[in-house]
């Protein structure tokens, strides 16, 4: 059990999820301000994407990057920020020649993948460690190997914090060779992930392979999606991991009520407190996984 637990909160993702939700954010404005209702409600961090403001689609764009966390940091309020590095590694083959990138593709090096958070320096950028089928189309999510050195060996140069998200066992087994390399800082920071399709599934029995499978003296996190978010923030809870919420995960607040990112985190912080645990402040936070702000 994890009494003091890190809540991160995924405030807007880049699948397609803005025709279905209202109230998914989309401007840099609208994301800072998702991301400061989130800390207010009691998140220690906020996980960003951007998005194209004109067709609301996700986005690596350094620029809206860098107007969305100004608004964070200028605002006043404290918050973990955890940037993603997850966008640039798409590639959908083309269907009159498979060999060939069709539309949607969408495949960068390393360092242009992690050039806002160069620019930017959080806290923490996210690492997805592995390769994924990712859904029922053709799409596919590519890191290779050399790629994830690589992005692993500039964040720990900058002192950034890689969330090593994992989708699968072998996953795992990737960061625990790039741990073993000296690419990733110690204590390591992993984030279950579960539920994509097709990675892992988002049972307990899943999670807890999982977890069983991580260095042990690394912290680590899981979410579920859609209407297991909240029961997999528990199980993350129960088993001693910290857990992540919000609307790239979720739109829900219950069955047909759309929720916002602030109600996310106010649930899912009243099943930490039921189970008898509390949400940890951003500074505990930063104490505890031992980011680049920590005190001592």
């Amino acid at each position: 059990m994890n009494f003091e637990v890190v809540v991160t909160c995924a405030v807007t993702g880049a699948g397609d999820t803005v025709d279905r939700h209202p109230g998914v954010p989309v401007t840099p404005r609208q994301i800072a301000d998702a991301a400061i209702e989130a800390a207010k409600a009691g998140a220690a961090v906020a996980h960003i994407h951007v998005r194209d403001p004109e067709t609301g689609k996700g986005s690596r764009d350094p620029e809206l990057f860098k107007q969305a966390v100004d608004m964070v940091r200028s605002s006043g309020t404290d918050v973990v920020i955890n940037l993603t590095a997850g966008m640039g590694g798409d590639w959908v083959p083309s269907q009159a020649d498979p060999a060939q990138p069709g539309p949607g593709t969408d495949m960068i090096g390393p360092i242009e993948r992690l050039a806002h958070v160069q620019d930017l320096l959080p806290e923490i950028c996210s690492l997805d460690c592995g390769t994924l089928n990712f859904g029922d189309g053709d799409n596919i999510y590519i890191s290779t190997p050399p790629t994830l050195r690589k992005m692993a060996e500039l964040t720990r140069d900058w002192g950034v914090k890689p969330e090593l998200e994992v989708f699968d066992l072998g996953h795992i087994r990737f960061a625990r060779q790039m741990i073993s390399e000296g690419l990733i800082a110690a204590p390591p920071m992993f984030q279950i992930c579960l539920g994509i399709p097709w990675g892992a599934d988002q049972s307990v029995d899943t999670m807890k392979v999982m977890k069983d499978h991580l260095p042990p003296e690394a912290s680590w996190a899981s979410f579920g999606i859609s209407r297991m978010q909240m029961p997999m923030a528990a199980a993350a809870v129960a088993m001693g991991g910290n857990v992540r919420v919000g609307l790239e995960d979720n739109l829900y607040l219950d069955r047909g009520v759309l929720a916002t990112n602030g109600q996310l985190v106010d649930r899912v912080i009243e099943i930490i407190e039921r189970m008898g645990g509390r949400a940890l402040t951003p500074q505990e936070a930063r104490n505890k996984l031992k980011l680049r702000g920590a005190d001592g």
